[in-house]
């Protein structure tokens, strides 16, 4: 759950997200969404230029039967646990740097398992903090990250993943502590 502050996203003295199915319990909707983009994972993805727009078609398609606003950049401050995510009038300037130094850096082609990991790792815990849709930041993450890796040689092993393992490397490179999500993504690509 996010702490935001006067959030049009949410039903009238609730902290449920508007959404299409008009569900009003923060458990129905957990699972709704759960499910759906589960779902929609495993249809073709939208093909891109692993850029932002590219990334946010991505958020568009795992989140379309969910949300109005599937795929468009939040315009609420957020945060979690306290700690607060990219202010929305930065989040454009900021991809956009994020995903032009990606491309800059041949989107992390060519590189041995551990350079990988570690611009992988940097490049995951900058995405996160921007943060850049009001739900399903995560998912699309994951979904993002997981063709940037095939596309750079390094296709991840997605049942080796462990939820709880990755949350906490995403939560200490929040911190400034990058090398556990280091290790969790070596551990994916090997």
């Amino acid at each position: 759950m996010y702490d935001a502050i006067e959030d049009p996203y949410t039903y009238k003295n609730s902290t449920v997200l508007v959404n299409k199915l008009d569900l009003q319990s923060q458990a129905e909707l957990e699972a709704f969404e759960a499910e759906i983009s589960s779902a929609r994972a495993e249809e073709p993805l939208p093909d891109g230029l692993l850029d932002f727009v590219h990334y946010r078609a991505i958020h568009h398609h795992l989140f379309q039967d969910v949300y109005h606003w599937a795929g468009q950049v939040r315009t609420v401050r957020i945060a979690k646990g306290g700690n607060p995510f990219c202010f929305p009038e930065n989040i454009e300037g900021q991809a956009n740097k994020l995903f032009g130094d990606l491309q800059s850096a041949d989107h992390h082609r060519n590189l041995d398992a551990q350079t990988f990991a570690d611009k992988a790792a940097h490049f995951l815990a900058e995405l996160n903090a921007i943060h850049a849709f009001r739900e399903g930041n995560g998912r699309s993450q994951l979904t993002f990250f997981a063709l940037l890796a095939d596309h750079a040689g390094h296709p991840l092993k997605i049942e080796k993943l462990n939820p709880d393992e990755m949350l906490a490397a995403m939560i200490a490179s929040f911190d400034g502590d990058e090398r556990r999500l280091a290790d969790v993504i070596r551990g994916l690509i090997e």
